[in-house]
C-alpha cells in the first residue's frame, strides 16, 4: 500500500487496480481495511482503528482515494465533497483523438442499477442527472492520447460515460467501448491530484499521486510538464 501522504486526521493513498475502496459482494479486503491494518501496526494501536471513507473509486481505476482518521475530520470532508469544493484532477488514456485539444462535456447520465453502467444523453431525461467535466490533451504517443481531466460534478462512472459518448472510450474499459482489455485488468484512468483545505487545519493540501508503474503509463507521461 502506497500512502502519499499522512497527519493526525487524514491520510493519502494511492490506489491500484486492483483493490476496492469498501468491501463489497466479492469478499475482497477492502483498501479501508488494508488502511486500518498500517495505522494498527505502525502506531501500535490496541482496540479497533476508525477509518472513515469520505469518497470512492471504481475497482479498475488507480490513483488518490482520501480517508479520515477522526470522526471530526471525516464529517467535515464529507461536507467538502458534497460542496464540489474538492477539486480533483483525472488522468485517461485514450486511443481516438479526441475532436479538440479542449473542451467541457456536458451530458445527461442515467444508471442503470443492473447494469453498473451509466448512459449518457445530449438532452436532459426522465431521472437523468447532469454531468460536466473539462478535458484537455496534455501529451500523446504513436498510438494513444493522455487527457486531462477536470472534474466538475461527481457522478456514477462519470469520466468513463462521457468519454465513451464523444467516441474516445478509455484504454481497457470493455464495459464503455474500449477494443480489449488491460493485461491487468484495470483501465487507464487515474485519479492524479486532489487539492482541498485540510477539514481541520483550514491549510491548502494538495496530494499528485504517481502514474501506475506500467509501461504506456511512464512513455506517455514522462513527456508532460504539470504547472
Amino acid at each position: 500500500m502506497e500512502v502519499v501522504y499522512e497527519d493526525n486526521h487524514i491520510i493519502v493513498v494511492n490506489k491500484t487496480c486492483r483493490e476496492i475502496v469498501q468491501g463489497d459482494k466479492t469478499g475482497d479486503t477492502p483498501l479501508s481495511e488494508l488502511v486500518k491494518q498500517y495505522l494498527k501496526k505502525k502506531y501500535c494501536k490496541p482496540g479497533n482503528v476508525f477509518i472513515g471513507v469520505a469518497h470512492r473509486l471504481d475497482r479498475p481505476v488507480t490513483g488518490l482515494v482520501l480517508f479520515a482518521k477522526t470522526s471530526k475530520a471525516l464529517a467535515r470532508l464529507n461536507e467538502m465533497f458534497r460542496e464540489g469544493s474538492v477539486k480533483k484532477t483525472y488522468w485517461a488514456i485514450v486511443k481516438k483523438q479526441p475532436p479538440h485539444e479542449e473542451d467541457e462535456l456536458i451530458n445527461y447520465l442515467v444508471r442503470n442499477e443492473k447494469q453498473n453502467k451509466s448512459y449518457a444523453y445530449d438532452m436532459e431525461r426522465p431521472g437523468s442527472k447532469k454531468a460536466v467535466l473539462h478535458y484537455k490533451i496534455i501529451a500523446r504517443s504513436d498510438n494513444y492520447y493522455l487527457l486531462e481531466i477536470d472534474l466538475k460534478t461527481g457522478r456514477h462512472h462519470q469520466i468513463r460515460c462521457q468519454l465513451a459518448k464523444m467516441g474516445c472510450p478509455i484504454k481497457g474499459d470493455l464495459k464503455y467501448g474500449a477494443e480489449r482489455s488491460n493485461n491487468d485488468g484495470g483501465i487507464s484512468l487515474h485519479a492524479r491530484s486532489m487539492e482541498f483545505i485540510h477539514p481541520v487545519s483550514k491549510l491548502p493540501v494538495k496530494v499528485v499521486a504517481p502514474v501506475p508503474e506500467e509501461k504506456l503509463w511512464k512513455n506517455i507521461s514522462d513527456s508532460v510538464v504539470e504547472k
